[in-house]
């Protein structure tokens, strides 16, 4: 596929939503409200998309960061509540991170094809250029993107100012 269909999808054209339109309009209170039946917040959520994806460029600039021993290190403690300033500081690296993910998807073809280096037994399960990383973050972050979307619905804040499908 193009680097033009990886931007897209980081970026939520096509099937996938919008992950900066599904959280540009929230206010802290409810993207910090938890909702029966789901595990995480919104703002959890973000955070969570947010982590995996500085790990992820990490590993790209050829840093080892570490693997998380569990996958609740790659989410805030339970007790910590987000406060609009943090969910602001969220928002804002989810643009960055975004946005860096977008300027790779335009990488040449040589730098694409580049093998990422594995600093976790589970990276060698899978493709490991950095085009294969580009892909499994868009991936994730629609997976998770769905989740936001659906806890949106579930409070009554569905959908967002920039629109977002209804059916």
């Amino acid at each position: 596929m193009s680097s033009r269909a990886l931007t897209e999808l980081l970026h939520g054209k096509g099937a996938h939503a919008d992950p900066l339109a599904c959280v540009e309009d929230l206010s802290a209170d409810l993207a910090a409200r938890q909702v029966a039946g789901f595990p995480h917040s919104i703002g959890q959520l973000v955070f969570h998309m947010n982590y995996w994806m500085e790990y992820e460029l990490r590993r790209i600039r050829g840093e080892k960061p570490p693997y998380p021993e569990h996958n609740s290190e790659s989410f805030p403690p339970a007790t910590s509540p987000v406060d609009a300033q943090d969910w602001d500081q969220l928002r804002k690296q989810l643009v960055i991170l975004l946005g860096e993910f977008s300027e790779l998807a335009k990488s040449s073809r040589e730098e694409l094809d580049r093998q990422i280096e594995t600093v976790h037994e589970g990276d060698k399960k899978v493709a490991g250029t950095l085009e294969a990383v580009l892909w499994q973050m868009v991936a994730h972050n629609s997976y998770h993107v769905g989740q936001i979307a659906l806890i949106r619905r579930a409070i009554g804040a569905w959908p967002p100012r920039a629109g977002g499908d209804t059916w």
